[in-house]
């Protein structure tokens, strides 16, 4: 499991067990895992993964709102929320593996986003997407 995948299971712990909003969630998470490592607590990518689920109603105890302004990580997050939902991978599928489907043959390096999907989906934390 990814650093990042672990923030996001502990940022849903946080917003089920003390009532945070995801973002407040995320960041005291991120603290917790990464101590004093700055570049790493403030990297977007993952974060705005999660918080676009999160917006979107897609994580398990999160109330759609508004979280991020991330276009770009909300939309490969949903992509591959839908990607997972609909079986187009092997069932041992890696974060790369969801990243390279998901960019569908756009060259862009992955980012931590995918490992922050896929915890949360392999852990049960994803709600089903309206199809």
């Amino acid at each position: 499991m990814n650093n990042y995948g672990i923030i996001a299971l502990k940022a849903v712990e946080f917003i089920k067990k003390e009532n945070l909003n995801p973002k407040e969630a995320w960041n005291i998470a991120a603290i917790e895992v990464f101590k004093d490592k700055e570049t790493s607590i403030k990297k977007e990518c993952p974060k705005n993964t999660f918080l676009g689920l999160c917006e979107e109603g897609l994580v398990k105890f999160v109330k759609e709102g508004r979280y991020t302004t991330s276009v770009k990580n909300k939309s490969y997050a949903i992509k591959a929320i839908s990607i997972l939902e609909n079986k187009k991978y092997d069932d041992k599928v890696t974060a790369k593996q969801l990243w390279n489907l998901v960019m569908a043959g756009e060259k862009k390096s992955h980012n931590s986003q995918m490992n922050v999907v896929l915890d949360l989906w392999n852990n049960g934390f994803i709600n089903d997407m309206d199809l």
